[in-house]
C-alpha cells in the first residue's frame, strides 16, 4: 500500500515537454510529490528534468530501457515518450509494479491499448490516461450542467476542434506527428481528447462511427511559386528575402518562439543564431508544403450512441480552439473558445420552455504557469496522488476512459475506407484474476 504520509514518488520515461510540464506542476504542490528519476536520450532534457526535480538524489538514465532495467524506483512512472514508443515501456513498467501516468494516445494501435488495459488488471496496477480536458474548469462545468438534468435528455452534441494553422504545421506537418506510420493517426494523436470528453459527457457507449477527412492543403501542389525545400536557405517567401509566408520557419525566433520549448534540444538556453543554424538541418526548418507528411488537415466524425443520442466532431487545421453545443430536450448549452473570444462568456444555457438564457463566466484562478490545456494539466496532476491512493475520482483510469479511444480508432478505420460505418465491438471488461502480491511502494 501507499504510505499516505509520504510524497508520491515519480519517475519519467521521456523528459520532453509533457513530462517536464507534469513534473514542474508536481514539484510546486508542497510535499505531495517527489520526482526521483528521468530517462531521455537527449542530455539537455535530462538535465532540465534534474533541475525541475530539485532533488539532489535524482537519477538520470539515457533511455527508458535503462531505467526499467533497474529495480522499481518510484510509485508512479510517467510514460511521455513518442507515440510509437508508449507500449513497450508501459508494458515493462506494469510488469515491474509501477502505476502509470500514460500520455495520450495510450499506444499506437487499438490492440496495444487493449493489452495495456488487460495487463493493468493482471498486475493490479492503475493506468491514469492523460485526458486532461476532463480536469479543466470548462469541461467540468459542462459535465456538471448535463449531470444536473437542466438540459433534459441529451439528444445530440456537436464539438469542434480548431487545431490552428501554425500548430498544425509545427506538430502534424513538420513535426513528430506528420507521418502517421511513425505515430498515430491525427484523430487519435490530437483528437482523442475530444472523443474522450464526448463519450464522458454522453455517459453512454458508442455503437458505431463514420468519418471523412483527408490532407488537402499542406501538399507540394499548394506550395507558393518559387518556394524551396527550406525556409532558411534563401526561400523568396521567407522574411529575410522580403517575404511574408505565415509558415516561415523564421517565426521560431519571433512570434512563435514558445514552440521551440517543445522541440529544441536544449529546453531553455538558445540564441537566435543557434536556432537559425539548427533550422538548416532540423525537420522544423522545412517548407510547410514540401514535407513527407500524410496526417489529415481536416476530418469529421459521426457517432451513434447506445442511448439513442448522436454526436459529431469537426477537426480542422484552419480554426483556433475548441467549442461545443449540447442539445437536450429541456435546453441547449453552447460554449468554448469562439464564444469566449467574442463575448467573454464561457457557457450559455438556454431553456426551451422559458426562452431564458443563462450566461456562465468561469473563475480564472489558475496560476499563469498552469494554464496548459485550459488548466487541465494542473487539474490532472493535482488529482493524481488521490487517484493513485484510491481516494479520488477515477474516471480517467484506462478501464473507465477507453471509450473515446475506441471511437478514435473506429473513426480512422472508417476514414480510410471512404466513410464506411464501423460498429464498435471491442470492449474492456473487468476480469477478476487472482491478484498478485502488491509490491511495496517506495
Amino acid at each position: 500500500m501507499f504510505e499516505t504520509d509520504q510524497p508520491l514518488t515519480i519517475a519519467t520515461c521521456g523528459c520532453g515537454s509533457r513530462a517536464r510540464t507534469y513534473s514542474s506542476i508536481a514539484t510546486t504542490l508542497g510535499n505531495r510529490y517527489s520526482v526521483v528519476a528521468g530517462a531521455d536520450p537527449i542530455p539537455e532534457r535530462r538535465e532540465a528534468m534534474r533541475n525541475i526535480s530539485n532533488n539532489p538524489d535524482f537519477r538520470s538514465f539515457n533511455s527508458a530501457d535503462e531505467l526499467l532495467a533497474e529495480d522499481r524506483l518510484s510509485d508512479v512512472i510517467i510514460i511521455a515518450t513518442q507515440d510509437g514508443y508508449h507500449f513497450e515501456p508501459a508494458k515493462k513498467a506494469l510488469e515491474k509494479g509501477y502505476h502509470l501516468l500514460l500520455e495520450k494516445p495510450a499506444a499506437q494501435t487499438l490492440d496495444q491499448t487493449l493489452e495495456l488495459a488487460r495487463l493493468a488488471k493482471k498486475y493490479d496496477r492503475k493506468i491514469l490516461l492523460c485526458f486532461v480536458l476532463r480536469y479543466t474548469p470548462f469541461y467540468s462545468k459542462v459535465h456538471e450542467v448535463i449531470s444536473s438534468g437542466e438540459l433534459g435528455e441529451i439528444i445530440s452534441i456537436h464539438a469542434n476542434e480548431g487545431v490552428e494553422a501554425w500548430h498544425q504545421t509545427h506538430s502534424f506537418v513538420r513535426g513528430h506527428w506528420g507521418k502517421t506510420s511513425e505515430c498515430t493517426p491525427m484523430i487519435i494523436a490530437k483528437c482523442s481528447h475530444d472523443t474522450d470528453y464526448l463519450a464522458w459527457l454522453m455517459g453512454s457507449r458508442c455503437k458505431a462511427v463514420s468519418s471523412f477527412g483527408r490532407l488537402s492543403h499542406f501538399t507540394a501542389e499548394n506550395a507558393p511559386a518559387g518556394a524551396i525545400d527550406r525556409c532558411v536557405s534563401g526561400c523568396p517567401h521567407a522574411a529575410p528575402q522580403g517575404g511574408n509566408c505565415m509558415y516561415d520557419a523564421h517565426h521560431y525566433i519571433g512570434k512563435h518562439k514558445r514552440w521551440l520549448d517543445m522541440v529544441y534540444p536544449h529546453p531553455t538556453e538558445r540564441s537566435d543564431e543557434e536556432v537559425l543554424e539548427w533550422l538548416k538541418t532540423s525537420q522544423w526548418g522545412r517548407c510547410a508544403w514540401r514535407c513527407d507528411n500524410d496526417a489529415v488537415d481536416h476530418q469529421v466524425v459521426n457517432m451513434d450512441f447506445e442511448n439513442g443520442a448522436t454526436a459529431s466532431l469537426t477537426m480542422t487545421a484552419f480554426d483556433l480552439g475548441r467549442s461545443i453545443e449540447v442539445f437536450g430536450t429541456k435546453g441547449v448549452l453552447r460554449g468554448g473558445h469562439s464564444m469566449k473570444e467574442a463575448t467573454d462568456v464561457d457557457i450559455t444555457v438556454r431553456n426551451h420552455a422559458t426562452g431564458v438564457t443563462e450566461n456562465i463566466v468561469l473563475e480564472n484562478d489558475i496560476a499563469d504557469g498552469y494554464k496548459g490545456h485550459g488548466g487541465g494539466d494542473y487539474g490532472l496532476v493535482n488529482a493524481m496522488d488521490t487517484i493513485f491512493r484510491g481516494s479520488g475520482p477515477d474516471s480517467t483510469l484506462i478501464e473507465n476512459s477507453i471509450e473515446g479511444v475506441l471511437i478514435g480508432f473506429a473513426a480512422e478505420e472508417s476514414r480510410v475506407n471512404g466513410g464506411q460505418l464501423i460498429p464498435i465491438t471491442h470492449r474492456v471488461e473487468a476480469p477478476n484474476p487472482e491478484p498478485e502480491p502488491e509490491p511495496t511502494l517506495v
